[in-house]
């Protein structure tokens, strides 16, 4: 299925739709700031087990994201955060960033294995964050790749459709996406460190 939704005034109704495929147990495709990523509902198992097949990917070796729609999302799964953090988090977010933050022992257990980090997204992207405030929590996220070698991320929210409309249930078409991964700040140990330079440019 392919749902067409207008980053500048999501229809709701189409939002209930993605919403009721996350709550179903679906898989789905849809845009962030950055590149397209595919996602499910973080308390299904068998969902997430569901991408990390698609990716090709062992589970428990796995590094998924969550996309919250804002800190209070983020604050139920990770461990309280240093002051330093909190300001670097709020100056840059939403934004294309993926923080890297010490889960909480109420972290969803996304595989067999226990995860003590966590990276959290706050996206600026109106669809996917309308489609998580009216789930109420957090979507696991990882990024689409292409297996073309001279273009790394499939940016036609179309031709994502051609490609993966067999294996996801629904695909968000939001307009053409970016083809640079987000900015990966790792906050560890009460050290800030950018592991990955994407997107965004950080504003300390």
């Amino acid at each position: 299925m392919l749902i067409k939704i207008y980053p500048e005034n999501p229809n709701q109704r189409d939002v209930e739709k993605v919403v009721k495929v996350l709550l179903d147990g679906g898989v789905i495709i849809y845009p962030t700031d950055t590149i397209y990523g595919m996602g499910c509902d973080i308390f299904n198992i068998k969902a997430v087990e569901r991408v990390a097949k698609l990716k090709g990917i062992d589970p428990d070796k796995a590094n998924f994201s969550f996309i919250c729609y804002d800190f209070s999302h983020a604050a139920d799964f990770v461990k309280p955060l240093h002051n330093d953090v909190f300001r670097l988090m709020k100056r840059n977010l939403p934004g294309p960033f993926t923080f890297l933050l010490p889960a909480a022992s109420n972290a969803p257990k996304l595989s067999r294995v226990k995860k003590k980090v966590i990276g959290i997204r706050i996206p600026d992207n109106s669809i996917i964050r309308e489609v998580v405030r009216v789930l109420g929590r957090p979507i696991m996220s990882t990024s689409i790749h292409d297996e073309d070698d001279l273009i790394e991320y499939t940016t036609d929210p179309e031709l994502i459709h051609e490609k993966f409309q067999d294996q996801v249930d629904l695909v968000i078409d939001g307009g053409y996406g970016n083809n640079v991964p987000s900015t990966i700040v790792s906050c560890i140990n009460d050290s800030i460190e950018v592991t990955r330079q994407g997107l965004g440019e950080l504003r300390w």
